[in-house]
């Protein structure tokens, strides 16, 4: 009798202990599944998308200083960047990341007379600046003041490469104007996302 009561009771102990350690398998496995999660926003966050944090006034009226986005860092490993697409690139001679729309690419010819761009010849139809153009039409001015120094790139054709990118701000934005073409090297990605303020969340239009 007294055998069979030790064994009843280590009996009742196992099964006591069986709620205990399925909970504590299921913390385990909870605690695992939060780890490889970190582990996965970590490596997006740093090896395939980085923050950028707009900083002046020359990407307005669509783009503006405080807001962050989210720079596609693997996009242009795949390919090459396409007209009218939004990029960070690295500009060394001012020691910092600039945020600028792609106006022509590697062979095309380009040429800005105030506010008219051309890129082989034709107009470029802006319409993510289109607002802002006629507002200043309507006042009698010129959107942009700033036309391409032809004379220091006579022929204006975008080298191998290469890109021509501007400041959707044309009259306060230092772009391809003044510093040159984009090596593609220099280019971080393509800006996808706006994220920050809450507000302002959206898709970037391209």
């Amino acid at each position: 009798m007294e055998i069979q009561q030790t064994q009843d009771d280590i009996k009742d102990h196992e099964d006591k202990d069986k709620p205990t350690k399925k909970r504590n398998n299921e913390v385990i496995e909870w605690l695992k599944a939060i780890i490889i999660a970190v582990v996965l926003v970590v490596l997006i966050r740093w090896l395939l998308f980085k923050p950028f944090i707009v900083d002046g006034p020359s990407m307005q009226p669509n783009f503006h200083t405080g807001e962050r986005v989210i720079v596609n860092e693997i996009l242009y490993d795949i390919r090459e960047p396409k007209h009218g697409e939004v990029i960070v690139f690295h500009v060394p001679s001012e020691g910092r990341d600039f945020i600028k729309r792609v106006i022509a690419v590697a062979g095309d010819t380009v040429k800005v007379e105030g506010d008219t761009v051309l890129v082989n010849g034709v107009p470029v139809n802006e319409t993510y600046i289109q607002g802002a153009i006629d507002e200043a039409h309507q006042q009698n001015k010129l959107y942009n003041d700033k036309d391409f120094p032809n004379d220091e790139i006579p022929e204006n054709i975008v080298p191998e490469g290469y890109v021509f990118a501007m400041g959707d701000n044309r009259s306060d934005s230092k772009d391809s104007r003044m510093i040159g073409y984009v090596p593609l090297s220099d280019i971080v990605g393509r800006a996808d996302v706006i994220f920050w303020p809450v507000k302002d969340i959206e898709w970037i239009n391209h």
